[in-house]
């Protein structure tokens, strides 16, 4: 497997600011621009300020910080122009002459204070429910009160992964089209677990060998807040432990929808790292639904499917519209029997990664996220479905109703389940007990 839409859709260059038209087309579709009027569009504040803009000249005003990153501009521009890219581009410039405020900082580092914090969960998840302690935050450092952290698991995916494996030792496949390559993500290892445990018993349930090699951060929280050199170390650090997979034909699957965009695509057209590593990489890198569905159309995918009788409202996040590969996750959920996932009609939940952490931002996030809160207020569901985990944080914050990944019904229709996780209560699931894991 080697097609890549992402990489098809877009091409090697990302500044393409002589195509731009000034249609108005991203300004008219962009969820920010609609709220905020501070944030004259994302034509004005890109493509229209760069071409006008001779080489090393200052980098447009800090109207483009209001820019969310959310690449629906890109998507829907019908001449190719790389909005999303020249806006996040821009960012970096700014930080680069001014440098970054210490919260951006700290946003940046998901990964480290996810690692750092997991001896510490009970006192930090405290800390999180404390909504004294939450404003003291807000005044210091600058992250709202409102914005929906995660909790610390208190053990880390990797950690768990490591002793799966000398309490279950897997034998070695007969060959590489048996092997498969799993990309956790920081959510996943420090925060939700259960989410890589369910995509290991998957995986292996469709009969793959699960490979988990040395991983850090996918790099988007540093690229989106400017820090180009730190989202480049992360990339290449990577880059370079995936590419001897890639080169040998083995997927790399990933649960979050975000970090398997940056690796699809960010790394060659926005962090401008344009070798022959990157694509190859690239061009072997899936999200996970994105591989169930390709392995459903290659008659890999089992269907032993027991039937969930529920109707769910799914929101596809804006990282994965950027793929440009459709909703691979109504797809599969559309082969369970008696399931039946509409998707909501809404471009963006508001959250951005971590734009709707920011306290002066963190009104605009709400605004924007308002119609999906409509929609599922209004379908009386307490589910929804998402493939991003700060979507699905800020859903459940928004709306009051539990935000799942689509993984999590395709193990409940496989009847698989994992200790220490509760499946979603499905009316009509009969699920039973096929794998487990100890934490």
């Amino acid at each position: 497997m080697t097609t890549n839409s992402l990489l098809n859709l877009i091409e090697a260059t990302p500044f393409t600011a002589d195509h731009c038209v000034k249609c108005n087309i991203c300004t008219s579709a962009c969820p920010y621009a609609a709220v905020e009027p501070r944030f004259p569009g994302p034509k004005t504040v890109g493509p229209q300020a760069q071409r006008l803009r001779e080489p090393g000249a200052p980098s447009p005003d800090h109207a483009v910080d209001w820019c969310s990153g959310c690449g629906i501009c890109t998507l829907v521009c019908p001449h190719g122009v790389k909005v999303m890219e020249i806006n996040t581009q821009a960012k970096a410039k700014i930080v680069e002459d001014e440098g970054m405020s210490p919260r951006n900082w700290f946003l940046s580092r998901n990964e480290r204070w996810g690692r750092w914090g997991t001896p510490f969960a009970p006192l930090l998840n405290f800390a999180l429910r404390s909504r004294p302690l939450r404003l003291v935050a807000e005044k210091v450092m600058g992250v709202s009160a409102r914005a929906p952290l995660p909790g610390w698991a208190g053990y880390s995916f990797r950690g768990w992964w490591k002793k799966e494996q000398k309490r279950h030792p897997q034998p070695t496949p007969a060959s590489d089209r048996d092997r498969v390559v799993y990309f956790h993500g920081c959510s996943t290892n420090s925060y939700e677990p259960h989410i890589g445990k369910l995509a290991v018993a998957i995986l292996e349930h469709v009969g793959l060998h699960v490979e988990i090699p040395p991983q850090t951060c996918c790099g988007l929280p540093a690229q989106s807040n400017g820090d180009f050199p730190g989202a480049r170390k992360y990339a290449n650090k990577n880059i370079e432990t995936f590419l001897p997979y890639a080169q040998r034909g083995i997927p790399i699957v990933g649960t979050s929808a975000s970090c398997i965009t940056a690796i699809k695509g960010d790394y060659q057209h926005v962090l401008g790292l344009e070798d022959g590593a990157a694509r190859a990489v690239a061009e072997h890198t899936f999200d996970f639904m994105e591989f169930l569905a390709l392995l459903a159309q290659e008659g890999r995918l089992p269907l032993d499917f027991r039937p969930i009788e529920r109707e769910l409202p799914y929101h596809a996040p804006c990282q994965l519209k950027a793929h440009g590969m459709g909703r691979p996750a109504l797809d599969v959920l559309d082969l369970i029997p008696g399931l039946r996932v509409w998707e909501i009609d809404a471009e963006c939940c508001g959250i951005a990664g971590t734009y709707g952490y920011k306290v002066e931002k963190r009104a605009i996030s709400e605004a924007v996220g308002s119609k999906l809160t409509e929609q599922v207020y209004e379908s009386g569901s307490d589910t929804v479905v998402c493939d991003t985990e700060t979507c699905r944080w800020q859903i459940a914050a928004l709306t009051q109703t539990r935000a799942i990944h689509p993984i999590e019904l395709v193990a409940a229709a496989y009847s698989l389940t994992v200790e220490g996780y509760v499946l979603p209560v499905l009316a009509g699931a009969q699920v039973g007990v096929n794998a487990s894991a100890e934490v």
